[in-house]
């Protein structure tokens, strides 16, 4: 791990994901979250002021970054949840099959080597009526704004800890083996277009 990626993007991504707009679409999911809750990405812990805490028996929180998990560790010490960390990626989750009741996924297929392995494994996880909540950022529907999108892609990735900007949201969990039963989407306010079409919902395993 470079300088960049071990000190400074860290501490970037804290930022941009404390961001008003993305704390609008934190609160439209997680307070839904129940039981055994999955959280992956768990990032510098900015879901845990969205929890009820008299609905979540304990979470799981997963994060290969160490660096990112340090940052959340105030965080999860002021929520007063039962939160276990484990430094895992998303395509391979260290956890019994059908052990969770909710899953938790904000902020995060964009990064994820396999966004489709990744929604496997959470699957594997979930309870047969588990819930997946979401709320991700992806491809536009704009003509103009995806070219723009495609083209972006690489450099913003590579400055931006491996996010892509293009990656079709909805499909991608409908593909997964998921049902879809709530989706909304739109343009963040104040974001940047290139990375505020967010979709977010709720979808079941199917």
């Amino acid at each position: 791990m470079n300088v960049y990626d071990r000190y400074l993007l860290p501490h970037l991504t804290h930022w941009v994901c404390s961001s008003p707009a993305v704390q609008r679409q934190r609160r439209r999911v997680v307070p839904r979250a129940h039981g055994r809750v999955l959280e992956v990405g768990f990032g510098s812990g900015l879901n845990l002021a969205y929890y009820s805490p008299s609905q979540v028996e304990w979470i799981w929180a997963v994060e290969p970054s160490a660096p990112m998990l340090t940052l959340a560790e105030p965080r999860i010490v002021a929520s007063g949840l039962d939160v276990r960390c484990l430094a895992a990626v998303a395509e391979h989750l260290p956890l019994a099959a059908a052990s969770a009741d909710s899953a938790v996924l904000t902020f995060c297929l964009c990064t994820v080597a396999d966004p489709a392995a990744a929604l496997g494994e959470i699957r594997r996880v979930l309870r047969p009526e588990g819930e997946l909540l979401f709320s991700e950022h992806g491809a536009a529907p704009d003509s103009g704004v995806r070219r723009w999108q495609d083209r972006l892609n690489g450099v913003w990735g590579r400055l931006a800890g491996g996010c892509n900007l293009n990656r079709s949201i909805v499909p991608l969990i409908e593909g997964s083996g998921f049902r879809l039963e709530e989706v909304d989407s739109e343009y963040m306010p104040k974001a940047p277009r290139i990375a505020g079409y967010v979709s977010w919902g709720v979808a079941r395993r199917s």
